[in-house]
């Protein structure tokens, strides 16, 4: 039997390889018994037949790259993870610009323009997660970033309203790939005990990219007009794109082995060759398990169901705000088309604080719980901190649409988003406890 630990941040890919329907029901029943490990049937050592790594040290198998081939591959996942999200929210500001040129004044389209984006952040993992199952997750990586690069310039190029909710909706669905899979490739490379500092890096994009974006995209369109959001976004990307072809490798393990195994057969013509991680899952089963598992997951567990439900609430305010924030700081505080963008500043310094606070906070906090009962961890403990987040959310929503109604200082109002931004970094990092964890990550989505 192979034992794979369960970090309480992710579950390394590089140990494990598609898992059987049945391998993920008794970990779920280990999880609820206090378990915090799962294990797999392994081949016969002894088997001729099975392709392994060339010993502890291989270079081949990515834990063992060296520093700098590990720093460059964490440095293009944690860029291109950082510009997606960026995208969901850098024209928010120019929405009315967008509005005018298309003579529209349907402000529940003008939100449905912004937010359509995470609609490709919802169904996109769907597909993609196990396509990097069968396949690798480099050319998920490479096919996705051309995707997400074409359709960014598509946007930029829409000649109507139609056209650009549309193209909005599939550069979602291509910039979800390194939301779904970039802390996976993270893992294979980097052992738990180091992870930490190559985590926090990639985590920044998806905590702050819809942050930036439109303080960006605020002096970017009153400059250049709305269609330079996502010409400049399409230009970054694409250099990262050009960059990742040229230094990013395949760090998932499983494909490796499959890809090792497939040259030995053809040098070899031995055809019963197979890579000591291959559990004889066909292509069918992995795609079909990697669909209806998530699903099961959020319509039957309920620690699932409703920490998905409760931060999608909150994600969706924060884009129903995207929107709103223009339209109130230029028409009612006369905020000029540049320095509305500006205004999200608050939201900024609310999530750069709640990332501080649970930072240095909530696992010295569950280290206490746990040292109090035993010394025997459970996720449970890292959730305190967002009993008291989720009433900092609606405290920042009243504040924000009380002191709008009332006209007063324009400062209250950003001050409200500022209680928004902390009380939602606060409520996604307490959100991601061992049980749920280790639940989403072994389904690599």
């Amino acid at each position: 039997m192979k034992h794979v630990e369960v970090d309480d941040q992710l579950v390394s890919a590089a140990t494990a390889a598609p898992i059987p329907e049945e391998d993920l029901e008794k970990s779920e029943r280990d999880l609820e018994e206090g378990s915090t490990s799962v294990e797999f049937d392994d081949p016969p050592s002894d088997d001729p037949n099975i392709v392994n790594w060339d010993g502890p040290d291989d270079p081949a198998n990515p834990q063992n790259w060296s520093m700098k081939k590990k720093t460059i591959n964490v440095i293009l996942v944690s860029s291109v993870t950082f510009v997606t999200p960026l995208a969901s929210s850098i024209f928010a500001p120019s929405i009315d610009q967008v509005m005018r040129e298309f003579h529209s004044t349907n402000e529940q389209l003008a939100s449905f323009i912004v937010s359509v984006y995470l609609l490709g952040y919802c169904f996109g993992p769907l597909v993609i997660a196990p396509l990097s199952e069968m396949y690798g997750r480099l050319p998920l990586y490479h096919i996705c970033n051309v995707l997400f690069v074409a359709f960014t310039v598509a946007c930029a190029k829409a000649p109507n309203l139609g056209g650009l909710i549309a193209f909005r909706l599939l550069a979602g669905l291509a910039g979800s790939c390194p939301l779904t899979i970039g802390a996976g490739s993270l893992a294979d490379m980097i052992s738990k005990e180091k992870r930490g500092a190559a985590m926090s890096s990639w985590a920044l994009g998806p905590l702050f990219g819809p942050v930036i974006g439109p303080i960006a995209g605020g002096y970017l369109s009153a400059a250049k007009g709305w269609r330079w959001s996502f010409w400049v976004v399409a230009i970054v990307a694409g250099a990262i794109t050009i960059v990742a072809f040229i230094f990013m490798r395949e760090t998932y393990a499983y494909a490796l082995l499959e890809k090792k195994a497939k040259k030995l057969r053809k040098e070899t013509g031995n055809t019963k060759l197979r890579s000591i991680l291959d559990n004889g899952t066909t292509t069918k089963e992995v795609f079909r398990l990697a669909i209806t598992r998530p699903t099961k997951m959020l319509l039957f567990a309920p620690i699932v169901s409703l920490l998905s439900f409760y931060m999608a609430l909150v994600y969706g305010y924060l884009y129903l705000l995207f929107t709103a924030m223009p339209a109130l700081f230029e028409g009612e505080y006369h905020f000029s088309s540049g320095s509305v963008g500006l205004s999200y500043i608050g939201l900024g310094v609310g999530s750069l604080t709640g990332l501080v606070i649970s930072g240095a906070s909530i696992d010295r906090f569950a280290q206490y719980l746990t040292s109090k009962n035993g010394g025997e961890p459970k996720p449970e403990y890292r959730l305190p901190f967002m009993g008291g987040a989720c009433f900092i959310v609606p405290a920042g929503l009243f504040m924000f649409g009380w002191s709008a109604e009332h006209k007063d200082h324009w400062i209250v109002p950003i001050i409200g988003t500022s209680f928004l931004g902390c009380g939602m970094i606060i409520v996604f990092v307490s959100a991601l406890p061992l049980y749920a964890a280790t639940r989403f990550q072994l389904t690599d989505s």
